[in-house]
C-alpha cells in the first residue's frame, strides 16, 4: 500500500513538472501606452457645452481613438490644464470641466500627470481642485500635490497590471513664472531632486521607474542639448522609461537595445500635441507611443516599440466646431472622410512631416500602420 502511494505521488510531481515546462506557456506581459498634451482651449470648451442643459462632455473628442488606447494594458495621459472649476478658460490660464478628465477615463486612460507649465495656472485653487477632482473620479494621478505630507505618501505612484509593479514620476521645468503657493506643491525638474527621487523608487523594486517629464524648448522638433544630458543621467541612475511633453511638437525616440550601461531603456523626449486648438504645422497632432514588455529571467525587457500618429480634426458641425483625434494611418486614405477637402490636406502634411522627421531621428522606433484589417508594425 505504501508503494503504491510513493509511485501515486511521484507520477503526480513529474505531470506538474511537465506542465511546468511546457514549451506552449506564454511569459507574462505588459503593455504601456503614453500620449501626450492634454489641453483644453477656449474652442474646446465651447465645443463640449451643451447649451440647453449648461453641461459639458468631451466623449466624442476620443471616440475614434479610444479602441487603440483600450487595447494597452497601462495608458498614461499628460493633462496639461487646471480642473479649478468655473469660470472655465482657455489659454494663458487653464480651467477646464472635469468631464475633460472624465472622458479620459472613459477612453481607457488609467493615469494622468499633472506637473506642467500650466499647473499653478489658478493658484492654490487650480492646484488641490485638479488633485481633488481626479480623486473624486477615481483617476490616479501624480506631479501636483496638497502639500509634503501627501507627496512623501503618494509619491512615487504606483500602478500594478498583471503582476507587475510601475513606479510613476513626474516634473516640470517651471510654472510659467507663477509662484506654488504653499503647502501645494508642483513637482519640479531639479537634476539632484530627480536623481534622489529614482534611488527612493529604486530601493521599493519595481518592475518599472517611469519618469514623464515636461520640458525642452516649445515648438523645437529636436531635442536640446539640456534634455539629451539629463536623459543620460536619469537612465543611468536607474530610470527604465523617460516620456517627454511641452514642446507641443514631434521629437525623436530612442529604444537603446544593444548599448550595456543604459540598455533595454528608451527616451521619448516629446510626444507632441494630443488634443488641443493648436492648428500651426506641426502642433495640430503628435504621437501615441506603445511599449510592450515580456518577463525574461525574472525582469521585464522592451520585445517592441512603436508609434501611432495622431491629428486632431476640427469640422464645424451645426455651427458649432467638434474635436476628435483621428489615428493617422486609418484615415490617410480616406479623404471622403473629411468635410473640406483642405482638412484632410492639412493632416496629409502633418503625417508627412511627422514621418519625415521620425523615420530619420528614432532609434528602434517603428510606426504602427492600419492595413484595413490590423494595426501593424511597419517594417
Amino acid at each position: 500500500m505504501f508503494a503504491k502511494l510513493q509511485i501515486t505521488v511521484l507520477l503526480i510531481c513529474l505531470q506538474i513538472c511537465v506542465f511546468a515546462q511546457e514549451p506552449g506557456d506564454k511569459a507574462r506581459s505588459l503593455s504601456i501606452l503614453f500620449a501626450g498634451d492634454i489641453m483644453g482651449h477656449d474652442s474646446q470648451i465651447w465645443s463640449a457645452h451643451d447649451l440647453k442643459t449648461n453641461t459639458y462632455n468631451y466623449d466624442d473628442v476620443f471616440s475614434y481613438i479610444k479602441p487603440l488606447i483600450a487595447q494597452a494594458d497601462l495608458a498614461i495621459g499628460n493633462l496639461e490644464l487646471t480642473l479649478a472649476g468655473p469660470p472655465y478658460k482657455g489659454y494663458p490660464q487653464f480651467s477646464s470641466p472635469s468631464a475633460l478628465a472624465a472622458a479620459c477615463k472613459n477612453a481607457g486612460f488609467d493615469c494622468l500627470v499633472t506637473a506642467n507649465n500650466h499647473s499653478a495656472d489658478r493658484g492654490k485653487t487650480g492646484i488641490t481642485g485638479t488633485i481633488f477632482r481626479l480623486d473624486s473620479l477615481g483617476i490616479p494621478h501624480t506631479g501636483t500635490f496638497t502639500d509634503q505630507a501627501s507627496k512623501e505618501k503618494l509619491q512615487p505612484l504606483y500602478l500594478y497590471k498583471n503582476g507587475f509593479s510601475v513606479a510613476l514620476l513626474n516634473y516640470t521645468y517651471g510654472t510659467n513664472g507663477i509662484k506654488v503657493p504653499p503647502p501645494a506643491i508642483v513637482n519640479i525638474l531639479d537634476q539632484s531632486v530627480v536623481t534622489a527621487d529614482i534611488e527612493n523608487a529604486r530601493k521599493t523594486k519595481p518592475d518599472l521607474i517611469i519618469l514623464f517629464l515636461h520640458w525642452g524648448t516649445e515648438y523645437d522638433s529636436i531635442p536640446s542639448a539640456a534634455q539629451t544630458s539629463l536623459a543620460e543621467l536619469f537612465l543611468s541612475h536607474g530610470a527604465d522609461l523617460i516620456i517627454g511633453s511641452h514642446p507641443h511638437v514631434l521629437q525623436k525616440m530612442v529604444w537603446y537595445n544593444n548599448v550595456s550601461a543604459i540598455s533595454n531603456k528608451a527616451v521619448i523626449y516629446s510626444l507632441g500635441n494630443f488634443i488641443s486648438n493648436q492648428r500651426k504645422p506641426r502642433t495640430d497632432g503628435g504621437a501615441m507611443v506603445r511599449f510592450d514588455f515580456e518577463e525574461t529571467d525574472g525582469k521585464l525587457k522592451i520585445s517592441s516599440a512603436g508609434f501611432y500618429l495622431t491629428w486632431v480634426y476640427t469640422p464645424i458641425l451645426k455651427y458649432q466646431p467638434k474635436f476628435y483625434i483621428l489615428p493617422c494611418s486609418e484615415f490617410e486614405n480616406r479623404p471622403s472622410f473629411f468635410a473640406r477637402e483642405n482638412e484632410y490636406s492639412q493632416m496629409k502634411t502633418f503625417i508627412n512631416d511627422s514621418r519625415s522627421l521620425l523615420y530619420r531621428h528614432n532609434h528602434n522606433f517603428r510606426e504602427y500602420l492600419y492595413d484595413g484589417n490590423a494595426w501593424l508594425l511597419n517594417n
